[in-house]
């Protein structure tokens, strides 16, 4: 990564024609560029939008538009901030960069303004993660994720354990210096901290499937014979033509995969091959898709076509998906019920309805909410949002794990301070005290250029 002394530049709004374009800049030559390429009849004043024009280095206009200056450390990355606030045209946006860095700015890394918030702190780490899922949000629950942690809540709670360890070894640290003047903590007392900090930490790790879930959305996968109606299931679901529908038993050879909002919960939606014994070698890859997405998704939306009665395929996919959570719809209600009315007794709760009837799929949809809903969906509450921060309390279980065996085994508590050690470390890489450079790339790796 370049040096954090230069003033960098980007596009902070989504490439490509809109009513406005906001080119940011950060770092300690604002002011000075400021005064190059923005012309106004005032003076730039704090966090006040000045309206005025932007010039090129041969003292061009390139745009009428509006100045907003920040000034560290009261901006988002703690330096002097300036944003020009222009017209939509790409080539007002390619100028203008062009006369900032003409003016002495370089243009951004992707994610570098944030992670300037990050070096400045102005943002923890975990924060800094959710600033990149706030924008790739795509329903509500994941938003209010994302802001929860933005607000710090996640390193909060963290930092309360990294806090109770500190104190533990503090005591462990007289100890030791101090022999003869300080006597050694009960070692009851030490097990049952190191168990309740424990206890916080699994709470945490257990809360990480389903932040896994509200930012990636939950996987439903639309299984179930030949023609039963799966792809007109997921058109209609999805109100538009997204999958080809045809009487043809197996038009669909693949996967095919669309996202809707229940909810605010983000749902993926994953159309699928008809599952059938005789199938030649195309409609066998595709099959053999439809194993891979009903294995990996959390719902089975399974389609039966109740107008018939029950085949050998349908009833094989009803016991494969017996023992999970999943949505039994019997179609073409409009055309009979033969299927459904001779379904097996522990086939459990099951739909007869007709995807023509409007009523019906408002059902179907009220069902599918039930089916997906997330044990724990109080998403206001810290909880782990992305592998890496995940891995870091695997990392501080393991730790406390080995420091509790210190103890239980009768061995010198002393013994435990390097295990103790080890996991107030992972649980500060996890905030972001002490990261290692690969890790700071890794995260913001995943950003835009402009934030």
């Amino acid at each position: 990564m370049a040096g954090t002394l230069d003033t960098i530049v980007a596009l902070a709004t989504p490439p490509g024609r809109g009513a406005i374009a906001i080119v940011r800049l950060s770092g300690d030559a604002v002011r000075e560029i400021a005064g190059r390429i923005f012309r106004a009849r005032r003076r730039l004043a704090p966090r006040v939008a000045t309206l005025g024009e932007i010039v090129g280095c041969d003292g061009v206009t390139i745009d009428q538009g509006l100045a907003l200056f920040f000034p560290g450390p009261h901006s988002y990355t703690g330096e002097d901030v300036l944003e020009l606030h222009v017209h939509g045209s790409p080539l007002v946006v390619r100028e203008t960069l062009t006369a900032a860095t003409a003016a002495g700015a370089r243009l951004a890394n992707p994610g570098e303004f944030t992670r300037r918030a990050y070096l400045n702190r102005k943002l923890d780490l975990s924060a800094a993660e959710a600033v990149a899922d706030l924008i790739d949000a795509e329903s509500r629950s994941a938003a209010r994720a994302a802001r929860a942690r933005l607000a710090g809540g996640l390193v909060v709670e963290v930092d309360a354990q990294r806090e109770r360890l500190s104190r533990i070894l503090e005591e462990l640290a007289a100890t030791l210096d101090f022999p003869e003047e300080v006597a050694e903590p009960p070692r009851a007392r030490l097990a049952g901290e190191i168990a309740a900090i424990s206890a916080a930490l699994e709470t945490l790790a257990r809360g990480f499937e389903v932040g896994r879930m509200v930012r990636e959305g939950v996987a439903v996968a639309i299984v179930g014979p030949p023609n039963a109606g799966k792809s007109s299931l997921l058109n209609a679901l999805l109100g538009e033509e997204r999958a080809l529908v045809s009487e043809i038993a197996g038009t669909t050879r693949d996967t095919i995969e669309e996202s809707l909002a229940l909810d605010g919960v983000r749902v993926r939606l994953v159309d699928t091959a008809g599952i059938r014994t005789h199938a030649d070698r195309l409609e066998a890859a595709g099959i053999a898709r439809t194993d891979r997405a009903l294995d990996e998704a959390r719902v089975a939306l399974v389609v039966i076509d109740g107008s018939i009665p029950l085949d050998d395929p349908g009833r094989k996919l009803l016991a494969r998906t017996h023992d999970r959570r999943r949505l039994v719809l019997f179609n073409k209600r409009d055309l009979g019920t033969t299927g459904y009315d001779a379904r097996p007794a522990d086939v459990g709760r099951a739909l007869s309805v007709s995807l023509r009837v409007p009523e019906d799929m408002d059902r179907i949809r009220e069902a599918l909410r039930a089916a997906v809903e997330i044990d724990a969906p109080d998403l206001e509450r810290p909880h782990l949002a992305t592998a890496r921060q995940a891995d870091c309390v695997a990392a501080a279980l393991r730790a406390l794990e080995r420091a509790d065996a210190t103890l239980s085994e009768g061995q010198p508590i002393d013994l435990s301070a390097g295990d103790l050690m080890e996991a107030a470390a992972a649980l500060g890489e996890l905030s972001g005290s002490g990261v290692t450079e690969a890790v700071l790339e890794q995260v913001f790796a995943r950003f835009c250029i402009g934030k």
